[in-house]
């Protein structure tokens, strides 16, 4: 499950309804209570990209292919969670699994919802579902630095990390997430990392869950979560999810002129899959035939052969060289053949690290 992204948050915030959303398929149980999500309910979830629809135009392929994210809908955590409050130890160890965090907070009034902690406070959620992951970080890191103590007697590298760990423990003491330690580019603390899998060292995105005119305007509850956000270099992504539930039913026409209708450019759940697809290090490149236009995932600065490994392993084992036309050059030419009259299809090799948009075409012989 690693590269997904863990959608978290306190109970009844609207969790299930994005991943409703997300999924558009009604798969999560959304209800007005606490712990309407027990078992974390999975789903891999196509991102939108538009260069496919103008690679089809040209092509005029059978299907199209979107290259694919996995989302968790995680149980809602509670004050105690490191402690195992609200089955939280379960919770806990599923948001461990995932690379990038989105935390979905609640930035709306409305009296006909209830609130776990009875009033709504962004900061105050945030730092309740973050005090739980900084807890759970500091019980295996105590656990971890014992078995330290224990090395750093015959062996001089563990001394090393020794010393990092406690300097960490005491800032996570203070209520810091790893990920803003001064020595998260060491090799140690990587080294630490790679063992314990910290909780707050993952990507966090928030998800602002507003009401319909939170969406043109940010209200009081953004702008707090806002200032907490840009404090600790993350993103925040403002959305309504009941808006977004809605532009289920609809096809790309009628949900983007919905959209214009409210003033927004890009629903949110989009900029939430464009962003955690790139938070994961993750790119796109494409094929395009007549049978099929697909786009296909790597991670970014990957090489050709490794590329060609996604369509299938045996490409790279017998990889000889990649025919490779820039997205641009594609389309404003006219497709393959007017790219090739043109010079703009290259032959690379095996050092080539593939770019995003790239049309390419593996060669190979096994």
């Amino acid at each position: 499950m690693g590269l997904a992204i863990g959608l978290v948050g306190l109970p009844n915030v609207g969790k299930s309804t994005t991943f409703n959303a997300l999924t558009k398929a009604q798969n999560a149980e959304a209800a007005n209570y606490p712990f309407c999500t027990i078992e974390p309910n999975k789903a891999v979830v196509p991102v939108p990209d538009k260069r496919l629809a103008q690679l089809a135009k040209i092509v005029k392929p059978e299907r199209i292919q979107y290259s694919t994210l996995d989302f968790v809908d995680i149980a809602g955590l509670v004050k105690g969670a490191s402690k195992g409050e609200g089955l939280g130890n379960k919770f806990l160890s599923t948001i461990r699994e995932t690379e990038v965090i989105l935390q979905i907070v609640r930035c709306f009034d409305d009296d006909n919802i209830v609130h776990n902690e009875g009033s709504i406070d962004p900061l105050r959620d945030v730092e309740i579902i973050e005090g739980e992951l900084i807890l759970a970080d500091i019980e295996v890191l105590s656990n971890r630095i014992d078995r330290l103590k224990k090395q750093a007697k015959f062996d001089k590298s563990a001394a090393s990390v020794l010393v990092m760990a406690e300097e960490l423990l005491e800032f996570l003491g203070d209520g810091n997430l790893a990920r803003n330690f001064k020595d998260v580019d060491t090799d140690e603390y990587r080294q630490l990392n790679n063992e314990v899998r910290f909780l707050t060292n993952k990507e966090i995105m928030y998800g602002a869950n507003t009401d319909e005119d939170g969406l043109l305007e940010d209200n009081k509850y953004v702008l707090s979560l806002r200032e907490h956000a840009q404090k600790n270099n993350c993103e925040i992504i403002k959305l309504c999810a009941k808006i977004e539930e809605e532009l289920i039913g609809l096809d790309d026409d009628e949900a983007q002129e919905f959209l214009t209708d409210l003033g927004v450019e890009e629903s949110g759940l989009e900029q939430i899959i464009h962003k955690g697809f790139s938070k994961l290090g993750l790119m796109s490149y494409f094929t395009a035939g007549v049978k099929e236009v697909r786009a296909w995932t790597i991670r970014k600065n990957t090489t050709a052969p490794k590329a060609a490994a996604a369509i299938h392993n045996d490409f790279e084992k017998g990889f000889i060289r990649a025919e490779v036309i820039a997205y641009e050059d594609f389309v404003s030419l006219g497709g393959e053949a007017k790219a090739k009259e043109a010079g703009k299809m290259r032959l690379e090799g095996k050092e080539y690290i593939v770019q995003d948009g790239d049309v390419m075409h593996f060669r190979f012989n096994i």
